[in-house]
């Protein structure tokens, strides 16, 4: 049995198809993780929710930006953007019952593969947060997503505010903040307060990058991340690629831009590849 985690496909149905092939997945013993952002700029989000779905239990997902932004459309909280091709999934017949699937899929996943702790998020964790945080506060968030009244909680999950993590925050203010580490963290500081204009990877990455913001540090190199003694494999950030670390596995190489999908194999770190056409343009 093989446990492969694939970075961000991002309505790329024909490349993740492509991807499973490449790695001979077998849904019988084999298992498959996603690390978010479902749908989105690619041509074909209906396909890959179909693909995924199609998978049962061998499959497991954990829910990206895009994804929740896919759900604030359907429930008539958010508009559209330019740039989205969600209208598939949503004039598709069987869109409620894709869309509660969607719905009810976890925030973060953890499990021991081969000897080791893992954690899968779309984006990061806060620093602060251990990993028993991290699936804890993920839990908050799902119990708020599977409610009755999970429509008006999504209206009010988008947006900058607060922006530093703190225990004595509440309801929808904690929510939000939840979301906002989960799904869209890069760089913060020390103190669990996270920036959300930079998107260039770290200068150490890639040396015509910026240098990140003052007193802010990719959420994965901040010294007091209290998260290190599992492995957290997370996607969101396309400008940072694939980076494999003892600590950390990055896998969003940029699919939906013409980069390429990838999927590591976590039993032994093997690293698999499919070349995207470019299906939309940064911006």
């Amino acid at each position: 049995m093989s446990t492969y985690v694939i970075g961000d496909p991002q309505g790329c149905a024909a490349s993740f198809d492509a991807l499973l092939e490449r790695v001979a997945f077998d849904p019988r013993g084999d298992r498959v993780w996603v690390v978010g952002d479902l749908v989105n700029r690619g041509p074909d989000s209906l396909g890959v929710l179909r693909q995924i779905i199609a998978l049962g239990q061998s499959a497991t997902v954990v829910l990206g930006n895009h994804d929740l932004h896919l759900l604030a459309v359907s429930a008539g909280v958010r508009e559209s953007g330019r740039g989205d091709t969600l209208d598939a999934v949503l004039a598709a017949p069987d869109a409620d019952a894709l869309l509660a699937w969607l719905r009810r899929r976890p925030m973060a996943h953890r499990e021991c593969v081969a000897g080791i702790d893992v954690l899968m998020v779309h984006a990061g964790v806060l620093p602060g947060w251990t990993t028993d945080d991290t699936m804890r506060h993920a839990a908050e968030l799902e119990v708020a997503l599977r409610a009755d009244d999970w429509r008006d909680t999504l209206a009010s999950l988008f947006g900058n505010q607060p922006d530093r993590w703190s225990d004595t925050l509440t309801g929808l203010d904690r929510l939000r903040m939840i979301v906002n580490a989960l799904t869209r963290v890069r760089y913060c500081s020390d103190d669990d307060r996270i920036d959300f204009k930079a998107k260039d990877a770290p200068a150490a990455i890639g040396a015509h990058f910026p240098p990140p913001p003052a007193g802010y540090r990719a959420w994965f190199d901040n010294e007091t991340r209290r998260t290190r003694g599992s492995l957290v494999v997370f996607g969101h950030w396309s400008t940072l690629g694939v980076m494999v670390r003892d600590d950390v596995i990055a896998l969003d190489s940029g699919c939906v831009w013409g980069g390429s999908l990838t999927a590591i194999r976590l039993e032994d770190r093997a690293l698999f590849q499919i070349a995207c056409p470019q299906a939309s343009r940064p911006g």
